[in-house]
């Protein structure tokens, strides 16, 4: 099965969001290449907040283009067998952290957001990882800061997007 393949099944699966769903639905139905970041009609993205619930706290990147606290996520490469495992890659090597798992249940969130040109919109699928216990965090050359936050310091130095995330997370959990 190909990623494209794996995107249309899981975004026919998720739960919610039955608008925003469609939105991604349309969009691969009329982009082949709506998996990659050539597309300039937009593009899916893969992301994933790392959580550490024993310690109720999570850990956000300083992105370097956006200057943003944010989860940890990208484009989808040709490597990657599923969105899970996408968002997988994309949180491990952001953050250093080897031995994260996804959290069960599939894709958290979806977030649509623009993004600048030539490209025109981020189709965002948001999974949740966790932690493992004594997971120490190392910066990549994609951010400027790596930082955990209990989930109560979220709203102050993240946007909504991230806020909504660890909500829905957090109701998962």
């Amino acid at each position: 099965m190909s990623l494209y393949d794996d995107a249309v099944l899981v975004l026919k699966g998720y739960e919610g969001q039955e608008e925003l769903r469609q939105v991604y639905l349309d969009h691969l139905a009329a982009h082949p290449d709506g998996m990659w970041k050539a597309c300039e009609a937009g593009h899916l993205t893969a992301s994933a907040l790392v959580i550490d619930p024993d310690h109720g706290r999570v850990l956000l990147t300083l992105h370097r283009k956006l200057r943003m606290w944010l989860q940890m996520g990208g484009h989808c490469e040709p490597q990657d067998a599923t969105l899970a495992a996408a968002a997988l890659r994309e949180a491990g090597e952001e953050s250093g952290i080897a031995g994260l798992t996804l959290l069960p249940g599939g894709p958290v969130l979806l977030d649509r957001h623009p993004i600048p040109p030539p490209c025109h919109w981020h189709l965002d699928v948001q999974y949740a990882v966790l932690a493992p216990p004594g997971s120490v965090q190392q910066i990549s050359d994609e951010s400027l800061d790596l930082r955990w936050y209990a989930y109560d310091e979220v709203a102050d130095v993240a946007d909504e997007s991230v806020v909504r995330l660890l909500e829905a997370t957090r109701a998962r959990l």
